[in-house]
């Protein structure tokens, strides 16, 4: 027997009172007092955990005969992306329709009218002999196909109940720097769908896109236009808004390394290729031409410059001519500092030209200046210094907390995720300062950085990212210890294991033993190799007759690693502790192909049979027909 949707109206009704008096409570209670420690138990198992739950007898049963019955279109959008991932997730192939309803379907349904209890993002849950999901706009019920994602990868049966589960922050991210060491796509798209899976809505992408107005610029670490436009539309279908980030005016070099003209000069004649002049008209029209590169590539309407450690390292009295330029414009009172909080400015009125909103990091923020950024530009504050989160607040910034003791570093600093639970941590609490209200606050993140790449590889930082990443969404999303221990909380993560879709990049598709390596392409000639494969899911390439392995460490070294193009592929003693030795071998049409696990560049053969790594669009990667030795 089927029933209709508005048979079960006054029953939704009723829950929804008590769901939205639930996060009434959670929203104006303290963060400290709203925890749902214990209670959680006995509830299902999400990260982050449901802001609440009131368990119903019964169970929710899926089944061969389930269906997703949406409605209306926005609907619609929301169930077909949940059967795609019910699909990934091995639960076959779910129809949709569009009613009425009947024992175990799943029922989507985007209700407007909602708005007030469930805002943008939140959604209302309910289980019984149906099970079903409500967003007032298509991020909260998406937000709900994800709790029951959770629930259906432990179990085809769901306990009955309901809730109404609301973010208590708008942002909820992680930030990569892709902009020194390149980081896979595969990577990137992992991260999303797991980032999307656990409710996290924010991707800050520091990289470089390859640029046809600067081509100067394109000698290493991009990504073709093509790659971001893959990236960002699966953000989009998963509502992860990736920001974009070309930090400036510090950091600069992997854009104007090859143009003197715009570095900064220091006293003693020395360019230095990190720092843009910011003094220079022309310097500014190079930054702008890149926002309108960007723009064509990421619809967000974030734009991120950066604007960390300027002068790291050094000092405005190096440059007195950046102090020149700021008194010419603000007056004999004016600082140096004046000079770059007039540069941030002008990129913010830009950015706001083309339709998007200014973020900062804060470190710059030193208080010697005596122009004002403009309010309004977000603040991502990350380390401590004299002007506080609670004064940019007031001086009407919304800040972001992207704490350095969120940090994870490739071969350094890594959060503590676990003295982080215990303490209770939640996105109050800055470096430097905790506030006793969450005004003004718009979310928090952690961050990947790259100092030391060839420290760590890309698998080796997804094994170590994944419970500080559980841990990120809940802080962000609900209660910062829904489980009285950490290890409780780590086994919650544990099992709702990762998004459908997301793929293991560990796997080696060959047995390790000694193969002949034919170039399909080329024939320049067999190689023997003996292939091994790593902890971390890669493989070591030893030559048997000298005994060494392959490795790539010529040319230019940038970070000490060979990010050029056109870098040899040479025979060096073996060393398992060497990642640059480290190769991935992957499955292409007619034959795997080898691809440096740090620099991301695949290897070339040239014609006189000599092997180089280059970016996939530069050079054609050599194709390899493997055969047992």
């Amino acid at each position: 027997m089927t029933d209709s949707r508005v048979i079960r109206a006054p029953r939704r009704r009723r829950h929804r009172w008590l769901g939205a008096a639930a996060a009434l409570l959670l929203l104006t209670v303290p963060a400290p007092l709203a925890r749902a420690d214990a209670a959680q138990d006995s509830g299902p198992r999400t990260v982050p955990a449901l802001t609440n739950w009131t368990a119903e007898g019964g169970r929710y049963s899926f089944g061969d005969d389930s269906r997703l019955v949406a409605a209306d279109a926005a609907s619609r959008r929301v169930a077909r992306t949940l059967a795609g991932d019910l699909r990934a997730a091995g639960k076959g192939d779910v129809p949709v329709v569009g009613g009425p309803s009947r024992a175990g379907d799943i029922v989507v349904d985007v209700d407007p009218d909602e708005s007030r209890q469930l805002g943008a993002e939140g959604y209302e849950l309910t289980s019984g002999k149906r099970l079903e999901i409500t967003g007032a706009a298509e991020t909260g019920a998406f937000y709900g196909t994800r709790t029951l994602l959770q629930l259906l990868a432990q179990d085809d049966e769901i306990a009955a109940g309901h809730t109404v589960d609301v973010p208590r922050y708008k942002e909820r991210g992680v930030g990569v720097c892709a902009c020194y060491v390149h980081i896979s796509t595969d990577w990137l798209e992992n991260l999303v769908r797991d980032m999307a899976y656990h409710k996290l809505n924010q991707l800050l992408l520091e990289l470089k896109v390859k640029s046809d107005a600067h081509p100067e610029a394109n000698s290493w670490g991009y990504y073709t236009r093509s790659e971001i436009r893959r990236l960002v539309a699966l953000g989009e279908k998963y509502h992860v808004t990736i920001v974009p980030e070309i930090n400036s005016p510090g950091h600069i070099d992997p854009w104007i390394e090859n143009r003197p003209d715009l570095q900064l000069v220091d006293t003693d004649g020395k360019a230095q290729p990190s720092r843009l002049d910011i003094t220079e008209p022309e310097a500014f029209g190079y930054y702008k031409s890149l926002i309108d590169e960007y723009g064509e590539v990421f619809p967000a309407k974030w734009w991120h410059m950066g604007a960390d450690e300027y002068m790291l390292g050094s000092d405005f009295a190096k440059y007195p001519h950046v102090l020149e330029y700021a008194k010419a414009k603000y007056g004999e009172n004016a600082t140096p500092q004046d000079a770059f909080i007039d540069f941030v400015n002008r990129v913010e009125a830009y950015a706001a030209s083309k339709g998007k909103r200014l973020r900062i990091w804060n470190d710059g923020l030193t208080g010697a200046n005596t122009v004002p950024v403009t309010p309004g530009t977000t603040v991502e504050h990350w380390l401590g210094v004299k002007v506080k989160p609670s004064q940019l607040i007031a001086q009407g910034h919304p800040v972001m907390n992207a704490a350095y003791s969120l940090y994870l570093v490739r071969g350094g600093f890594h959060t503590d995720t676990r003295k982080l639970y215990d303490e209770q941590w939640d996105p109050r609490s800055f470096e430097g300062e905790k506030l006793t209200s969450a005004k003004g606050i718009t979310g928090a993140k952690i961050s990947l950085w790259p100092d030391y790449g060839a420290a760590e590889t890309e698998n080796q930082v997804a094994e170590s990212t994944e419970l500080p990443l559980a841990h990120i969404a809940q802080v962000t999303w609900g209660a910062a210890h829904p489980d009285a221990t950490y290890d409780a909380f780590a086994a919650r993560a544990a099992a709702v294991t990762h998004a459908p879709g997301w793929r293991d990049l560990t796997r080696v598709p060959v047995a390790d033993g000694t193969y002949t390596f034919t170039d399909t392409q080329r024939h320049a000639g067999k190689r023997q190799l003996t292939v091994t494969r790593t902890s971390d899911g890669y493989v070591t390439l030893t030559d048997p007759a000298t005994g060494k392995c392959l490795e790539t460490r010529s040319g230019k070294l940038t970070h000490d690693l060979p990010l050029e193009p056109g870098s040899a592929v040479t025979q060096e003693a073996c060393d398992a502790e060497r990642t640059l030795q480290r190769w991935v071998l992957s499955e292409v049409p007619g034959g795997h192909r080898l691809t440096n696990a740090i620099t991301q560049m695949p290897v070339h053969v040239t014609d006189d049979g000599a092997l180089v790594q280059y970016p996939a669009d530069q050079r054609q990667a050599a194709v390899w027909r493997l055969t047992h030795a």
